[in-house]
């Protein structure tokens, strides 16, 4: 297999699902333009658009940021967003968005928007660079953001012998999972793991001395094999970030072999889902945004965790899209994104 180029993301992803001979052996056989394109014989291309930043560009907002390898063999690693203030502060295990497929932790925007949450809300952030699809289909995502909560408790153990500076700014009994798309279903499927209690699982017992408080939800990503209203009528804002065709070959691409868009990865309130009602599952905030097509999904979500007892909030901003706080610089996403910011500083220090 050729070697991949880095991922990136473009602002206005057109779908397009072809099968085409480009020359020999290159088959197209699946293609969202300006984003990835997957080849018949197992290679994948995905264009530099989103430009990616080291940790050493200028910090901004009193925020220290660092790159720290997780696991050299599987290519896993994280960027940390540290605050230059006194004490101890809440951390912030956060997961990108790019429909499992395309993304990364250095990429410009996560970068620039992660700086400022990290500043506003006054918590270390933990950005999590985990495996992608289709090359790593689903559950390897899931995987890896467990392996990043492993190496996290490890430097919190008495005798890990850490090294890391960021552990003496961090307070392991206030630790949150949150992520925006993809990356908001991945916090809400290890979230949902970490609070079964079925045998072989795991718990919150496997990661102490950490200590859960909550999970963000940014827009998470899922589906179903019936559609919703938004899924099917929303009007989407111009330079959409996500459309539901691209969608579909997100899941196409990432979904293991022999399921459909009706598996609890991802459809959460699909009737093989676990029951909300068995699970002991941490307060949940949930973002969506009023004009993306996943509303309505990311409504059910709330809706079903209401109506199952959990502890649930949610917010809509108004007047956006999907992904509006990485991805668009327009007056009312920059007031959106601030409010956004906001509610999560909120739901951290409540």
């Amino acid at each position: 297999m050729r070697k991949r180029r880095m991922a990136a993301m473009t602002l206005d992803p057109s779908m397009r699902v072809q099968i085409k001979s480009t020359g020999g052996s290159h088959v197209v056989m699946e293609e969202i333009e300006g984003l990835i394109r997957v080849y018949k014989d197992g290679h994948v291309e995905r264009p530099q658009i989103v430009p990616s930043v080291t940790c050493a560009v200028a910090d901004h907002h009193g925020v220290t940021s660092t790159d720290i390898i997780i696991d050299k063999f599987m290519n896993i690693w994280a960027r940390f967003y540290v605050p230059k203030s006194h004490g101890k502060h809440p951390l912030l295990v956060y997961f990108h968005g790019g429909g499992f497929c395309v993304g990364s932790a250095s990429w410009s925007c996560y970068h620039e928007f992660l700086t400022k949450l990290a500043s506003k809300s006054n918590c270390v952030i933990m950005s999590v660079n985990y495996r992608l699809a289709p090359e790593n289909p689903l559950p390897a995502a899931y995987d890896d953001g467990f392996k990043a909560l492993f190496w996290v408790k490890q430097q919190f153990s008495h005798n890990s012998g850490n090294e890391y500076w960021f552990t003496s700014k961090c307070d392991p009994t206030s630790i949150f999972l949150a992520g925006d798309s993809a990356g908001g279903n991945i916090a809400y499927n290890i979230a949902t793991r970490l609070g079964s209690s079925a045998a072989g699982t795991l718990s919150v017992s496997t990661f102490r001395p950490l200590d859960f408080k909550g999970a963000i939800l940014i827009q998470p990503f899922f589906g179903g094999e019936s559609r919703t209203y938004s899924e099917k009528y929303m009007v989407q804002p111009p330079r959409s970030a996500l459309t539901l065709a691209a969608s579909d070959t997100y899941w196409r691409l990432s979904l293991p072999g022999g399921v459909t868009r009706d598996h609890p990865w991802c459809n959460p309130t699909s009737k093989d889902a676990p029951r909300l009602e068995n699970l002991r599952l941490v307060p949940v905030l949930v973002c969506v945004s009023e004009m993306d097509i996943l509303k309505d999904r990311n409504m059910e979500l709330v809706a079903a965790l209401g109506s199952a007892g959990k502890r649930v909030e949610h917010m809509v901003c108004k007047g956006v899209g999907h992904a509006f706080q990485i991805l668009n610089k327009s007056q009312v996403s920059l007031l959106r994104t601030d409010e956004l910011v906001s509610r999560i500083k909120a739901f951290i220090d409540r």
